[in-house]
């Protein structure tokens, strides 16, 4: 029985250990393998930023300078609410999805493209990339991009999705680069009619970069630019990013741009202080649909608002006001009353506000709590009819309009807002010193405000007299009033009337302080002349003789 035993195991014992070498020898192989297998080859080297300086850059404006993702459709639906009107922005957003059936984002762009801009007048959609779309890039822009096209002597940035007439503006006046290609669109008569082939708008691009650059891009020697382009998967490459062009090229990875930071608004290559539109968020579909929802409850509001602060006491339109989503503050502090009495001579006090919209006026009379009177350049007839307070005219002749000021605050409070135009952003306009020579003290009103839907202004002909009520169909709309202490036009130490000029400047401190807004020196015809093309003079009617 034993020795039978033993004969069984024998076989089992020889295959256990056959399997050991066989499997011993495959890891031999493998270890050897491994030894014999060729390294890899080193990677390519890292772009840094002493590489660029003295050069030419050529950029992919999706790849390096918008942080990813890069969603086209906001962009796009700016400019067809903004040059076209809300019915084609609804337009393009329901055909929205159908678009997902098209190869490829290329072919997404070119059909939103289509929808968004065909039938435009080209001026006013350059307008609008001049005025309104170099905020939302800006907000979605790379601090590690701007850094790259500063570091470079001259940049070309080349788009692949958005037509030039878009981008222009934002890449040129805010990012600092010298040239822009991208998309061309076709105009008849002044009116876009598609986009244009890219065989003919790379040629086009060609020309335009000859006749900026010469023969500076084309590659002889060491001449030529460096290219900086998207991941390969983006399918996306420009005729300007072959060698013809660009003697060395550098990608960035999806992995690379993961960790890119927004630009602070302080590192903004040039301020923000004025921009232009209706649309106060980025229209991502959600969004934009959200906003189409709120539409008719959003004049369902304005119209209840409107009646609240037409017809109803000052002392119960905020309180109504706040039932439908409209908040206020007032700040405690040097808050005049009606028993405090009239201002100096008797007359009424004059209160100077910065200007952040038409309703201002109408916010400090509430405040106070009683009526006041309003100076101003320009305003629609509509506005004057609806408006609770009294509105004087001023017609830009120094004296006329000092003596009209002069006998409106004899017989009651004025306020005034000395910028001469609104600013939406952190900043404070140059103070005319017109105010500061009528000599009496001011009492400075700081205002402050913040929409989530609708910016309550503009400088688009026709559509100022819309502008209250595009605030007030903001869903939760706020004012924020503090009265400051009483500037004197008198200073004690000189015993004489101060220099207009001075307090002017000595108030807009003041003002600036209280909101932590940054002065500036510049007017109203700056402010046109960025956004409108003009010095945003309304004419006036000729006099007669």
């Amino acid at each position: 029985m034993t020795m039978k035993s033993s004969s069984l195991s024998e076989p089992l014992v020889s295959l256990f250990f056959l399997l050991l070498r066989k499997l011993a020898g495959r890891r031999h192989h493998r270890a050897r393998m491994a030894v014999t297998t060729k390294p890899s080859p080193p990677p390519p080297p890292l772009l840094t930023l002493d590489m660029l300086h003295g050069q030419t850059l050529v950029v992919d404006v999706e790849a390096w300078i918008l942080r990813p993702p890069v969603s086209a459709f906001p962009y796009f639906m700016l400019v067809a609410v903004e040059a076209g009107g809300f019915l084609r922005g609804l337009l393009l957003l329901l055909l929205y999805p159908l678009m997902f059936v098209l190869p490829g984002d290329g072919a997404r762009a070119r059909a939103m493209a289509t929808v968004a801009l065909v039938g435009l007048e080209e001026k006013e959609v350059a307008r609008v990339g001049r005025a309104v779309l170099p905020k939302f890039f800006m907000e979605a822009t790379a601090a590690e991009g701007v850094a790259v096209v500063q570091a470079a002597a001259r940049v070309v940035a080349v788009s692949a999705t958005f037509p030039r007439v878009m981008v222009d503006g934002f890449l040129k006046e805010y990012v600092g680069v010298d040239a822009v290609v991208g998309p061309e669109v076709r105009s008849v008569g002044g009116v876009l009619a598609g986009l244009m082939d890219e065989e003919d708008a790379a040629e086009m691009a060609a020309k335009t970069l000859r006749a900026l650059f010469g023969d500076e891009l084309e590659v002889a020697g060491k001449k030529g630019a460096v290219g900086l382009v998207g991941p390969a998967s983006s399918g996306r490459v420009h005729c300007l990013f072959s060698p013809y062009y660009c003697k060395e090229t550098f990608a960035v990875s999806e992995a690379d741009t993961r960790g890119w930071r927004p630009l602070p608004r302080d590192k903004y290559p040039r301020p923000l202080v004025f921009h232009d539109g209706r649309l106060a968020f980025a229209p991502m579909p959600p969004a934009a649909l959200a906003m189409y929802t709120f539409l008719p409850f959003g004049i369902a509001l304005v119209v209840f608002r409107t009646i609240a602060f037409s017809f109803l006491p000052y002392r119960v339109c905020f309180p109504v006001g706040a039932l439908t989503g409209m908040h206020y503050r007032l700040v405690a502090g040097h808050v005049p009353t009606v028993r405090q009495g009239r201002g100096e001579g008797g007359g009424g006090r004059l209160y100077v506000c910065n200007h952040r919209t038409l309703l201002d006026p109408i916010i400090v009379a509430a405040a106070l709590g009683k009526p006041v009177t309003a100076v101003t350049y320009s305003l629609s007839p509509v506005s004057e009819l609806i408006a609770p307070i009294r509105t004087a005219r001023l017609t830009r002749d120094r004296e006329k309009d000092q003596r009209n000021m002069a006998a409106v605050l004899a017989r009651g409070d004025l306020v005034v807002c000395p910028e001469g135009t609104t600013c939406r952003e952190e900043y404070l306009l140059r103070l005319s010193p017109l105010f500061a020579e009528l000599g009496v003290d001011v009492n400075p009103v700081a205002l402050d405000t913040r929409v989530g839907m609708f910016y309550g202004t503009s400088t688009k002909p026709g559509a100022k007299w819309m502008d209250p009520f595009y605030f007030m169909m903001n869903p939760r709309p706020a004012y924020r009033v503090e009265f400051l202490p009483r500037a004197a036009t008198t200073p004690a130490d000189n015993g004489g009337r101060g220099d207009s000029i001075d307090v002017a400047n000595r108030v807009q401190r003041e003002l600036g302080e209280a909101l932590g807004f940054e002065l500036t020196g510049l007017t109203r015809k700056d402010k046109y002349m960025t956004l409108a093309g003009n010095e945003g003079v309304v004419p006036t009617a000729p006099k007669k003789h």
